[in-house]
């Protein structure tokens, strides 16, 4: 088979073609900004006390005193209980009696009761969240998490079905980026689409501190048309056998690069073996050995990486000062974060960048409980320097992943580990939750799994600078302790797969 990137090399890396497929691309990643992190406002938890009803006859002093005091577990200061008051019936008769608080009675001796008339909240910062609606607090606070979990159950099913349907047939999906630009500026575009998402969420910071409503749902809309005018990969194309549409493309992305093309793109012996090909399915990902524990690897890596992103995402809103700043510098760590990425995945090893990033955001991670309850504000760089390299490994291992998996199965197996990691996603918002048992829990187990998948990626094979596999065969071997020499399709296997009647862009 001839070389794709060889017979594609005219179209030069950075033309009008390019420019333009990257910024319809980044268009269509927008909305993932707006719909991936509503819930840390829309599910958040604001201050709340028990009710004491309005038609009780209390004194000013009783009912000032109403709530007893307990000990903060973040700051360690004396706070009104959220989920408990003082016996109504006792109170009342006391404040029937004239006795004063704490004066005339020891409040130490007063026996307490749950909230049966329900909480009041503060709505300085929410008017109302779905925990103040539904009541999701403490003997409920477990359900809490739940809110965060039935969406991410709803991302795993879209994830599963649209790996799919992506290389079975892409006209009734939107187009992927996979391979419509040349290995060198792959990098780039695999990075740098992050960066749209990021830049929304951002926006999303600022317009939630609004009191104005602002309509989200614009951006999904618009996505779904410019997604329709993204071109089809012509090298997914050609292991499915479709070599004029694949041509026509090519020839299409010349023209408004304002190149002449060759009379010939791709071989006659390409055209001519336009046979039906085997569709590979999520099965084909566990087949054989080699290509079974690549995946399982990845799909544990990936876990990882969706348990710390979206755990310290979700948790920013618990964070010391306001929860709209500190959601908005958890979203600008971002930006630096995917530089970095692009930096790292353009001039060095793909299995040490991973690897090195996962490594140091678990133990940024692992230092925030070792710090002091006074040093607040380093104990959040820390977190946010755990953030920005746990950004940094996610968006590394979009391309690393992409770059493993062979054309024919690409989209699927990023469809499966992205499916695989809304497990992660799923199960994150329960280690938030156990800071109402510990603050420090969460750090130690996030840092925990973080660092030892570090250690597990160091298993997977290395792909800088090797050529994108086309086939399973030509996928490097499990565990890549080594680098493995680039394949190469030579003539006599091309004419042994045409005398089996075999496409050469499939084994």
């Amino acid at each position: 088979m001839t070389d794709y990137e060889v017979a594609t090399a005219f179209l030069g890396e950075w033309g009008h073609f390019q420019q333009q497929v990257f910024f319809l691309l980044c268009l269509t990643v927008i909305p993932n900004g707006f719909t991936g992190m509503f819930i840390v406002f829309v599910a958040d938890t604001p201050p709340h006390r028990c009710v004491i009803p309005a038609n009780v006859n209390l004194t000013a002093a009783w009912r000032n005193r109403s709530i007893p005091l307990e000990l903060d577990s973040n700051s360690g200061a004396l706070v009104p209980s959220k989920c408990s008051r003082y016996r109504l019936g006792d109170v009342l008769s006391f404040s029937d009696r004239g006795f004063l608080p704490g004066v005339d009675v020891n409040m130490s001796n007063v026996p307490t009761e749950s909230c049966l008339d329900g909480w009041e909240y503060d709505q300085s910062v929410y008017i109302s969240t779905i925990i103040t609606e539904w009541d999701l607090v403490c003997d409920d606070g477990w359900k809490n998490p739940l809110t965060s979990s039935i969406f991410f159950c709803g991302v795993l099913t879209g994830s599963f079905v649209s790996g799919q349907l992506s290389d079975r047939d892409r006209d009734i999906e939107p187009k992927s980026s996979d391979n419509l630009f040349h290995r060198r500026c792959e990098s780039f575009l695999c990075c740098r689409l992050h960066v749209p998402a990021t830049v929304s969420l951002l926006f999303e910071r600022l317009e939630d501190a609004s009191p104005r409503p602002h309509p989200a749902w614009l951006p999904l809309c618009a996505s779904l048309v410019v997604g329709r005018f993204i071109p089809e990969s012509p090298r997914w194309l050609l292991s499915r056998g479709r070599v004029e549409e694949a041509e026509a493309i090519v020839r299409d992305a010349a023209k408004k690069n304002k190149i002449k093309p060759p009379p010939v793109i791709f071989s006659p012996l390409q055209k001519e073996l336009q046979c039906e090909i085997k569709a590979l399915n999520i099965c084909d990902l566990l087949r054989s050995p080699n290509i079974r524990w690549i995946s399982l690897t990845l799909w544990l890596v990936w876990n990882t990486l969706t348990i710390a992103y979206f755990a310290l995402s979700l948790n920013t809103a618990n964070l010391h000062g306001n929860a709209y700043f500190n959601c908005f510098v958890s979203a600008l760590v971002e930006i630096p974060a995917y530089t970095l990425s692009w930096v790292m995945f353009r001039w060095w090893s793909r299995r040490l960048s991973l690897s090195s990033t996962l490594f140091m955001g678990g133990l940024f991670l692992l230092s925030v409980q070792l710090m002091p309850a006074n040093l607040v504000y380093l104990s959040i760089t820390l977190e946010m320097m755990g953030k920005c390299a746990v950004t940094t490994a996610f968006a590394i291992v979009y391309a690393y992943t992409a770059e493993l998996y062979p054309t024919v199965l690409r989209n699927t197996a990023l469809g499966a580990c992205s499916m695989a990691s809304r497990i992660g996603s799923i199960i994150a918002p329960y280690f938030i939750y156990l800071r109402s048992y510990s603050v420090s829990l969460p750090y130690i187990l996030m840092g925990s799994i973080t660092v030892a998948s570090g250690l597990l990626s160091l298993l997977l094979p290395e792909s800088y600078g090797m050529p994108l596999p086309d086939t399973v065969s030509h996928m490097q071997h499990f565990p890549g302790c080594c680098k493995k020499k680039p394949y190469k399709l030579t003539n006599t296997e091309e004419k042994e797969k045409v005398a089996e009647g075999k496409s050469p862009v499939f084994p």
